[in-house]
């Protein structure tokens, strides 16, 4: 192959690429079930996204296939034997909700100081278009290849993959051979601990001088809830200054609050913590826990604020909880209290528990401590599951990417096992690989996500240099 400088073919391409980013950018891609059709399976937004995507690859001159608006993709290398290996790119365009805080409108995307601010702008949607642009130059520039490249985009990854299991049950092809996933980090993830929702189910019990009517946090079980709200009534003398001193108290976690009177007595109470991805719930502040811990000060006698608050809270390894578990490997297991829902008229009320574990350590086993916690009625577990995933470092495909990041980089390249989980996990020889840099500031599932232009560019060369030497 004549030689390519794959950075200054991005840059050529600069403007292209965020054009068509925008255009994806600007699409509310949340799921939305109340709005779930036949047609529009996660709601329409996802499906906006996917169609968007797909009209962008129509545009450039491929063939693409929607499978029922679960999941999409087109081929590079139609024209190669049947029998060729197949190479899989897989990204998503749905998001997670926005949520509050946010400095700009999160579906109208805006370049300040360098950095693009959208959902979806570092996952997945830019990452997926910055490897989207290094296919786009092998093509425009007709390099030769020996292996098909199918580019799989699904709309689902953000809840219950249930986008990949419809796809790979109804588009009627072999699934790839080897792949990655443009939805992670540099220089490689080629482990991901395993991924088990579970639910606490709490008695309604209340018995305290102040009386909890409901209560309600968390938007998705992978996010740390950034606020929580209640309604309470009875003693609330001074209500407004136990606020500010307990706010006082946790001044390190830059707590806030709001507090509505209604005619009846009762009073809703707001408090806001920092959300961040469900995979590192270290990196935000749970508002559920620190209003559950508030309610327990104050006089609400009830096992969900007493597990909430007391239990769960900062028990982000699970050792209070008693689910802890360490692997040499793999690392420790992490435990993210998602979403709470309380109403003092029901008699199931739960909390929703999302563990990243490692190998050694296995759901039943989690299950078997939570279900003997006391005030727990009972637990169930999600019906989505993924178990460790690990491509050893000698495999050929993360020896080839680890090869191309160290040669635009410079730097040396080295395992990674994570929390979180991507679609690389998806075959049996299937990574993540970008588009974080080490060193670089992660605000996935966070308010003001933000992806740097230029870490857009350097990853969209690297992308480039990597599906031509894997597919070559």
């Amino acid at each position: 192959m004549t030689h390519i400088d794959f950075k200054a073919e991005v840059a050529a391409r600069k403007e292209d690429l965020l054009a068509d980013l925008f255009s994806l950018l600007k699409i509310n891609s949340e799921r939305d079930d109340s709005q779930a059709t036949p047609e529009t399976p996660f709601g329409p937004g996802p499906v906006a996204a996917l169609q968007q995507f797909l009209s962008l690859a129509e545009r450039d001159g491929y063939a693409t296939k929607n499978v029922d608006n679960y999941a999409g993709h087109f081929t590079y290398g139609d024209d190669l034997p049947e029998d060729a290996e197949v190479l899989g790119i897989f990204a998503h365009m749905d998001v997670v909700p926005a949520g509050t805080g946010w400095d700009s409108n999160p579906y109208e995307p805006e370049i300040r100081d360098g950095k693009i601010y959208a959902r979806g702008a570092s996952d997945d949607k830019g990452p997926t278009m910055a490897c989207y642009y290094g296919l786009k130059i092998l093509k425009e520039l007709n390099v030769p290849l020996t292996k098909k490249i199918r580019f799989i985009a699904g709309t689902d990854e953000e809840s219950g993959w249930g986008d990949m299991d419809y796809y790979f049950a109804h588009v009627g092809l072999p699934e790839p051979d080897f792949g990655f996933s443009p939805d992670a980090e540099f220089p490689i993830i080629n482990g991901e601990k395993g991924n088990i929702t579970e639910y606490l189910h709490i008695a309604g019990d209340n018995t305290g001088t102040v009386h909890l009517h409901s209560f309600t946090g968390g938007l998705r079980e992978n996010m740390v809830p950034e606020s929580a709200t209640a309604v309470i009534s009875g003693d609330l003398a001074d209500l407004k200054a136990k606020l500010e001193a307990f706010v006082s108290a946790h001044s390190d976690k830059n707590l806030r609050f709001e507090t509505e009177a209604t005619s009846d007595g009762q009073v809703t109470v707001v408090l806001h913590g920092r959300s961040a991805h469900g995979a590192m719930p270290e990196k935000g502040v749970n508002g559920a826990t620190y209003l559950a811990k508030f309610l327990d000060e104050i006089g609400v006698v009830s096992p969900f604020t007493k597990i909430a608050g007391t239990i769960l809270i900062e028990d982000h390894a699970g050792d209070k909880t008693g689910v802890a578990f360490e692997d040499p490997k793999m690392g420790a297991l992490s435990m993210n209290a998602g979403v709470f829902n309380f109403d003092d008229a029901s008699s199931d009320n739960t909390i929703a528990l999302n563990f990243r574990y490692p190998q050694g350590t296995d759901s039943d086993a989690i299950y078997s401590v939570l279900a003997a916690l006391e005030g727990v009625d009972a637990v169930t577990k999600s019906a989505h599951e993924h178990t460790p995933h690990y491509v050893p470092m000698d495999d050929e495909l993360v020896s080839t990417l680890l090869s191309v990041y160290e040669k635009q980089t410079g730097l040396k390249g080295h395992e990674q096992i994570i929390g979180g989980g991507t679609f690389g996990r998806l075959l049996k020889r299937g990574v993540a690989f970008g588009a974080m840099f080490p060193g670089d500031i992660d605000t996935m599932h966070q308010a003001n996500e933000f992806i740097p232009v230029d870490v857009l560019l350097r990853a969209a060369a690297i992308y480039a240099e990597a599906i031509y030497e894997l597919a070559k």
